[in-house]
């Protein structure tokens, strides 16, 4: 019934890029609200959603694709390249940014899409101009749908310092993981949300917590390892908990039993300081679903192909599905559009971003293919997985 990673030398962990690439398409679903296809996603099922999956998996590939220089001693190196990433992505928010200012303005003036603007936190723009304008390139302001990639970056900014301690002890990894996430929870830390009151909406100094497991797995893997083996009593408890999350979820009964008893990052559901049972379920979702046989092959199978590909190259997709997810809430703003109409358009972003990483694959390839002359040697599959790894 159940299935380990495949151990390194024999081929690279297909489900990774194929969770990863389910998780940025039922993103871009969910950032364009109202459209009846978001009842299929995975929030409605459960107590997490696709951003939980995303971070975890993020920081899987973040452990296989940065640990390799930090063992070897190279700190400054390993460094480097994890912060150039950290850079990359915030290059990306800010011009994702602008287009998504450009996209709402422009409904604003030609189509009188005015009411989109408090969804997405535009309205401190128009309000207070000067002040919002210092906000968001300092990432203290952010536009709603497009606060993934902050966090994102700044939990980049401390993976140096999450690897090592990992390449130490991965539960120990975990451990002081735990502790930030409890510290976070219990006294509200959060980073500024200047001018606005209040904090990000996707704390990094609780999000860590998914990130620092997810890098631990990562760690794990490269020694041929997973971070938690099977257990039959775990695999039926975590399945246990999945029904009772969906029952709860389906039926909309609210508060969990006992929740105004706890602490509200342990009983409730705030996603901000990502609360217990958000983190628990995508846990025990990650687990049940790496443990079946079926799904690894499914995953690793041709009808994932595509999906796959899309993993692969999650953040130009993520960035051109932000950009499409505003354009489209500005579209059915102003057109009352029907299912068939939301289907035509959703499908149109997807095929978008499956083409946008199809023309990616096809270029680093050829590029890869221009400068490896004849007769040289083949690439390690660790140098591949890495570099596989790290377009995400």
């Amino acid at each position: 019934m159940t299935t380990t990673l495949p151990p390194q030398g024999v081929g690279r962990d297909l489900r990774i890029d194929a969770f990863r690439g389910l998780a940025l398409l039922m993103i871009f679903i969910n950032h364009v609200p109202g459209n009846a296809f978001e009842n299929f996603t995975s929030r409605n099922f459960g107590f997490s959603d696709a951003a939980e999956a995303f971070v975890l998996m993020s920081g899987i590939a973040v452990g296989l694709a940065y640990a390799r220089l930090f063992r070897a001693g190279e700190y400054l190196r390993g460094c480097m390249r994890v912060w150039r990433r950290a850079g990359t992505l915030y290059v990306a928010h800010i011009v994702s940014t602008a287009i998504a200012i450009a996209i709402l303005a422009g409904g604003v003036v030609f189509l009188n899409t005015i009411d989109v603007l408090p969804r997405v936190n535009f309205t401190p723009l128009l309000e207070q101009p000067l002040k919002t304008m210092v906000g968001l390139p300092l990432l203290t302001h952010q536009l709603g749908y497009l606060n993934i990639l902050p966090m994102y970056a700044a939990l980049l900014v401390i993976s140096p310092v999450y690897i090592l301690i990992g390449l130490w002890n991965r539960l120990g990894l975990v451990a002081v993981a735990i502790v930030v996430w409890i510290m976070a929870g219990t006294f509200r830390i959060n980073l500024p949300n200047y001018p606005l009151p209040g904090g990000w909406f996707f704390n990094p100094v609780s999000w860590q917590l998914i990130y620092a497991i997810g890098i631990a797995g990562g760690l794990a893997m490269i020694h041929k390892r997973r971070l938690v083996g099977y257990h039959g009593w775990l695999f039926s408890a975590c399945l246990f908990y999945l029904g009772f999350a969906f029952v709860w979820v389906q039926f909309r009964l609210g508060a969990l039993p006992f929740a105004s008893y706890l602490p509200f990052y342990v009983g409730g559901m705030d996603k901000t300081f990502l609360a217990l049972p958000r983190l628990l379920h995508v846990l025990a979702l990650t687990y049940v679903l790496t443990n079946l046989v079926a799904v690894s092959r499914l995953m690793a199978g041709p009808a994932f192909r595509a999906i796959r590909l899309i993993g692969q190259h999650s953040l130009a997709v993520f960035t051109v599905g932000t950009v499409l997810s505003i354009a489209l809430q500005v579209l059915r703003a102003r057109f009352d559009t029907s299912a068939m109409e939301d289907a035509a358009l959703l499908t149109g972003g997807i095929l978008i971003q499956y083409w946008i990483a199809r023309f990616l694959a096809a270029t680093s390839e050829k590029k890869r293919g221009a400068a490896e002359p004849a007769g040289s040697r083949e690439p390690s599959l660790a140098d591949s997985r890495a570099r596989q790894a790290v377009r995400g």
